[in-house]
């Protein structure tokens, strides 16, 4: 069977996915106005409106600023784990089932997280953000990748839970889907692995001889 038709019912329920999480946000925020604080957006404006040169807060003082922050980190933990769920499911469509690693794709799921409550606690502190480089390089924490490619999905989880992190959840979707529809393209086209063709041989300069050598 094709790779284009194998995974055309996936691409389906991954397309549905999206569509339904955006129409459930913007649904939820038509109905409940009153919640627009507490959802993780409007992060990049505000970080874009303090200028380049300046560590000030990033998010504009309110009543209670405790328990909205700890609101905000709450939706974006929550938003983090439905964009990295998408890109799970392509981990496992893309990769051998003999070469799925359930760590791996475990982790794919709570690293954003924690990246995203780390953004949280230091986007308005450079000292904290200094004090907790510190404190990883003593720990010296390693995880080792047994695929180069793992280092793309771990690239991924690290983008969306930063994005969520400064309650710039647009930005994680935008990852999110990119990274997904990107990675489909490619498998299913597997591109790169027959470079014998016209185009590939005109755009190379060589041909199957050159191969040989």
């Amino acid at each position: 069977m094709r790779k284009s038709v194998r995974v055309s019912a996936p691409l389906f329920v991954i397309t549905a996915y999206y569509l339904l999480a955006v129409a459930g946000f913007y649904v939820v925020l038509r109905t409940f106005p009153a919640l627009a604080p507490y959802m993780p957006v409007g992060g990049l404006e505000d970080l874009v409106s303090q200028g380049a040169n300046t560590f000030e807060l990033l998010l504009a003082p309110v009543q209670n600023r405790e328990q909205v922050y700890a609101t905000q980190l709450a939706l974006a933990i929550f938003a983090t784990a439905g964009l990295m769920a998408p890109v799970s499911w392509v981990y496992f469509i893309t990769t051998p089932r003999k070469r799925v690693d359930r760590s791996f794709a475990q982790t794919m799921i709570i690293l954003p997280i924690i990246v995203a409550g780390i953004a949280m606690i230091v986007q308005n502190s450079l000292a904290l953000a200094f004090s907790l480089a510190g404190i990883v390089a003593a720990v010296r924490f390693r995880f080792s990748l047994s695929e180069p490619a793992h280092t793309l999905y771990v690239f991924c989880s690290i983008a969306v839970g930063l994005a969520a992190g400064i309650s710039a959840i647009g930005i994680a979707l935008v990852i999110s889907i990119g990274f997904v529809y990107s990675t489909l393209g490619l498998w299913i086209l597997d591109y790169g692995a027959r470079l014998n063709g016209p185009f590939f041989a005109f755009l190379t300069s060589r041909d199957q001889e050159d191969d040989d050598l």
